[in-house]
């Protein structure tokens, strides 16, 4: 895989390569969803919880030590290669090596010995299982950095892949396994065991994509030592390079480091008010975090990691053009991503909403669990769009060099939400749902206070009709659609199975989510249609137009499609 193909690097502009990373990123998603399910049935919702609880501490490690890197060097050697510095680009790479090895090892460390200090109970035992994964995330964190400098999200979008696919494999083989050591006679054993199994996945997928990307690279070592040794820039001492990278990966540390707090912070709150105020048991209350964080939450997830990957191609283009002080360009980057995030974060939103119950009981159809996971991913379906739309603002106002702002902000919904969810805790009788409200106050908090902050700086468009209104409108109308098109065809193959004398007659409420199959094929024909009510009314009411469609992923696909079914 040569990356060093210029004429066709040019071509490459930013709304593609976020496309590819988005289309990764999607892909990732829904394969996690898909080996989620299975893993739910084998671990259960308390080894859910177990392993939800390790894995905030073991996402806050990370990001103090490896997580943040890809983002901040793509940011420092992009401006490297935008002027030409080969050799300097080639140095901070190195140097970047040497970061990550010293600050993985310690945090790999800290992870195993001090386990049980930072997690309470059963989920220590897990968290020692993602320590050395750490330790090898660094290295890989580093080599996506360096390629998407290059503008070239392909890389790491194969290896974000290969990462999730091998995940998913080890994850249930390695749960089903030792599910079956721990045996069935102490639930929560084989809670923990299940969730072990899950973390070793975790860990597989990254030294996997680890691999590929070292390939990639020797792949590409020939042309990276031509550029280098044809390069005539003055070096950079290598004391000026570590000052650079700590001074540039400080901030999107604590930046990213305040924004996984905000999860830790929830679960230590909810588990200990629950567990020593209100006297409930631990499996209880751990179960009930499983559902909000591994399968809710989970959900959730998969439309907003497309502001994610747009975020990360964005951060080297914006830099450049900021740079560059071409913030009329900066400011048409912005908003051109801001719609398309828009016009999928909005009708993702509402599909949630509508078709909350439908969508849990084909991925996690765990039947003691899946009216009250429908409930919380109802709640929870506003902060795609209010998640989405502070990933974006965080990564252009870390691009523009305004890097302390979104820490700033963080901090301030942290307090908030803390102090919301203390209050909700403590003075009501409402469990998880308070974990989906809190998660909406910081997320909202988020988009308003990193919006205000971005507006001070370069100017965006503010067409709210056709950003906001249009979209949430046509959103609304698909969602209503979604949901009676479901019930139309469930009653559908309710009266068919009712002409059948053998099957035992019900009611048409109970039968609805009672068929696995019925559910899935009403859902996906529900779906399918409210796709194309959604483009209709989005079109027809001027929120789009054919350019807009086709900045979207596979958008040019999209919009000839459209146009042979005659909406566009």
């Amino acid at each position: 895989m040569n990356i060093y193909t210029e004429k066709s690097n040019k071509k490459k502009g930013l709304l593609m390569q976020a496309g590819i990373l988005a289309m990764a990123g999607m892909i990732s998603r829904v394969i996690g969803l898909l080996y989620g399910s299975p893993l739910a049935a084998i671990i259960g919702d308390e080894g859910n919880g177990y392993y939800g609880a390790a894995y905030q501490i073991y996402t806050i490690v990370l990001f103090i030590s490896s997580y943040s890197i890809p983002s901040a060097m793509s940011k420092i050697i992009s401006q490297k290669l935008a002027v030409k510095e080969y050799r300097n680009a080639h140095r901070i790479f190195h140097c970047a090596l040497i970061y990550v090895t010293i600050v993985g090892l310690l945090g790999s460390l800290l992870l195993f010995l001090g386990a049980n200090v930072l997690v309470a109970g059963r989920s220590a035992t897990v968290l020692r299982f993602f320590a050395p994964t750490i330790f090898l995330f660094g290295f890989l964190g580093v080599l996506r950095g360096y390629f998407q400098a290059h503008r070239t999200m392909i890389p790491t979008s194969i290896s974000q892949l290969l990462e999730q696919i091998i995940n998913a494999i080890v994850s249930v083989t390695g749960a089903y396994i030792l599910t079956g050591i721990a045996g069935n006679e102490d639930p929560s054993k084989r809670a923990v065991y299940g969730a072990i199994g899950s973390a070793l996945g975790t860990g597989s997928g990254v030294l996997i994509a680890l691999l590929f990307m070292l390939l990639v690279y020797y792949a590409n070592k020939k042309n990276i030592t031509r550029r280098v040794q044809n390069d005539t820039h003055d070096i950079m001492p290598d004391k000026e390079i570590f000052k650079l990278i700590i001074l540039i990966v400080t901030p999107f540390i604590i930046s990213s480091s305040i924004y996984n707090l905000s999860s830790f912070l929830n679960w230590t709150l909810f588990s200990r008010i629950l567990i020593y105020v209100k006297k409930m048991e631990e499996s209880t209350v751990v179960a009930m975090y499983g559902i909000f964080t591994r399968k809710a939450m989970v959900i959730t997830n998969l439309p907003i990691s497309l502001a994610s990957a747009a975020a990360a191609a964005m951060i080297p283009e914006i830099s450049i053009l900021f740079a560059k002080g071409d913030k009329e360009g900066t400011s048409e980057t912005v908003s051109k991503v801001v719609k398309v995030i828009l016009l999928i974060a909005i009708p993702c939103a509402a599909g949630l909403l509508f078709l909350a119950k439908p969508i849990i009981m084909i991925l996690f159809p765990q039947r003691v669990s899946i009216d009250e996971a429908a409930l919380l991913l109802r709640i929870l379906s506003v902060t795609v769009v209010f998640y989405s739309l502070s990933t974006l603002t965080n990564a252009v106002l870390q691009g523009i060099g305004r890097v302390h702002v979104p820490v700033v902000n963080a901090v301030i919904a942290l307090v908030i939400q803390t102090i919301v969810l203390s209050g909700l805790l403590l003075f009501t009788n409402i469990t998880d749902e308070a974990l989906c409200i809190v998660t909406i106050v910081y997320s909202a908090m988020m988009c308003v206070l990193n919006a205000y902050s971005l507006r001070k700086n370069i100017k965006t468009d503010t067409d709210y009709k056709t950003i906001v209104i249009l979209p949430a409108l046509s959103a609304l109308v698909m969602g209503v659609f979604a949901y009676l098109s479901y019930v139309v065809v469930t009653f559908l193959f309710y009266i068919v199975s009712r002409l059948n004398a053998a099957l035992i007659e019900i009611s048409f409420k109970d039968y609805m989510y009672s068929s696995y199959f019925v559910n899935l094929v009403a859902s996906m024909i529900s779906i399918i249609l409210a796709v194309v009510v959604y483009f209709t009314v989005l079109i027809k009411t001027g929120g789009a137009t054919e350019e807009d469609i086709k900045r979207l992923p596979k958008g040019t696909s999209l919009a000839n499609l459209l146009k042979k079914i005659k909406i566009l």
